[in-house]
């Protein structure tokens, strides 16, 4: 058996949907005698298994993940709870000698696990008030209104998003400060090697399409179905989750299913790219190349750097 090499103290792999981030944590787990910690907030979801892309358990290659399947449809995420958990996971991991392999794409769920970083309150009254202005008016109004008060978050956040919307707003209005003005610095809590996985637009776009039709030959919508029967279309944050919310509006006979499934490209599309802005304005990540001509190599090259940064 290859004996592990060194390592830093947490490894955290990041980036665009679709870029190659699960089979690379894999990887990494494997050479620096790692488990994975999840950072993919839909990934937490019981059921969402082929929209959220979560790898099958043959797919994990028998390294332990962590935070997959914690919460039910009907719960509403909670970053400062998943930070309260995924801190648990990591310094659990650590204590035991193991190194914690933190992989995802929602940004401030990377960000809350290993950042200093503390979430400003909520005020119920406040929320609730934006809430039903957001269901009356649509979410698209409110983002109009957060795009003139903080430009920044308005561009981190889908205008289709209400409940990061809502929450935005909230903080915006109990602090008098913007949303991204409350994010901290990049001061870490651990010592971190972050690898962004980098692919060419033209490249990730044509994946996320394949994606797509992988999922819908899955079986996305008889899993949306199964789901609907267990609350999804009350959960506020599952309900949002791309792909689960186009099916959800083909079943209500809102569009047609060929229409939801060009739409769950075109809004996976758009938040990759949200995705990519969010960890390129991070110092600290380390690019590596995810396209196909690279792939072979990628997890090699990620293996070098984390050992480079640790001798360095």
């Amino acid at each position: 058996m290859r004996k592990a090499a060194p390592a830093p103290r947490v490894i955290a792999v990041v980036g665009p949907t679709a870029a190659g981030k699960s089979d690379l944590g894999v990887a990494l787990a494997r050479r620096f005698d790692g488990e994975v910690v999840n950072a993919d907030s839909m990934q937490l979801y019981r059921g969402m298994d082929i929209g959220t892309a979560k790898l099958t358990t043959e797919e994990r290659g028998g390294v332990p993940h962590h935070l997959l399947d914690i919460w039910d449809v009907t719960d509403t995420a909670n970053v400062a709870e998943y930070q309260r958990l995924a801190r648990l996971e990591i310094d659990k991991l650590l204590a035991e000698g193991r190194t914690p392999v933190l992989v995802g794409g929602s940004g401030l769920y990377v960000r809350g696990a290993l950042d200093v970083m503390e979430f400003p309150g909520t005020d119920p009254e406040v929320r609730a008030r934006l809430e039903e202005e957001v269901t009356l008016r649509g979410p698209g109004a409110l983002h109009a209104r957060l795009a003139a008060a903080d430009p920044e978050a308005a561009r981190a956040i889908l205008p289709s998003n209400g409940r990061r919307i809502v929450r935005a707003l909230e903080v915006i209005e109990i602090t008098g400060k913007p949303f991204t003005a409350n994010l901290p610095g990049h001061e870490s809590v651990y010592e971190t090697v972050q690898i962004g996985v980098d692919v060419a637009r033209p490249e990730l776009d044509e994946r996320i399409a394949q994606r797509v039709d992988r999922m819908w030959e899955a079986g996305l919508v008889d899993e949306v179905r199964r789901l609907e029967a267990r609350g999804l279309r009350e959960g506020i944050t599952a309900s949002r989750a791309l792909g689960y919310q186009q099916v959800l509006a083909a079943l209500a006979g809102e569009c047609t299913e060929d229409e939801a499934r060009a739409e769950t490209v075109r809004a996976t599309k758009r938040f990759a790219r949200r995705q990519d802005s969010w960890f390129r304005r991070d110092p600290r990540v380390h690019w590596l190349s995810g396209a196909a001509a690279d792939r072979a190599e990628l997890p090699r090259l990620a293996q070098s750097l984390v050992e480079r940064a640790v001798t360095a």
